[in-house]
């Protein structure tokens, strides 16, 4: 296997892994309040809350660019196996979320949760390499 292509394609999922899991204690953020929304029936309910999310910029900022980490998913699949793909994206994607929630206030991680970012880290790079 090229280091080079080994190279673009974890570069791809680790930048698919950050605007997937980074993103998401902001998209929390941002659609706090929704659930003040009270209409007569689903159909008004469901566009007060489509209305209430896409109009709030805290909740469209970080949803498009979790969604651009879906475009740059599917780009680097298309050249890279896709037996390293699900591991690293999925798994580095909780790691940033962790990450995400403890910059913006929420719990810090406990030891046990350390040490299980520590194995995971290892795990994809053991992926990774072999």
């Amino acid at each position: 296997m090229d280091f080079a292509y080994l190279l673009q394609s974890c570069f791809g999922f680790v930048l698919t892994a950050l605007c997937w899991g980074f993103t998401n204690p902001f998209i929390k953020r941002g659609s706090e309040g929704i659930e003040q929304i009270k209409r007569s029936n689903w159909i008004a309910q469901t566009f007060a809350e489509t209305l209430f999310l896409f109009t709030n910029w805290r909740y469209v900022v970080p949803l498009a660019i979790n969604l651009s980490g879906s475009a740059v998913y599917y780009y680097t699949l298309s050249s890279a196996d896709i037996t390293i793909a699900v591991p690293i994206t999925n798994s580095l994607a909780l790691i940033f979320t962790i990450m995400a929630g403890v910059l913006v206030g929420e719990k810090l991680p406990t030891t046990k949760e350390i040490l299980g970012m520590a194995c995971i880290v290892l795990g994809v790079a053991l992926c990774v390499t072999s």
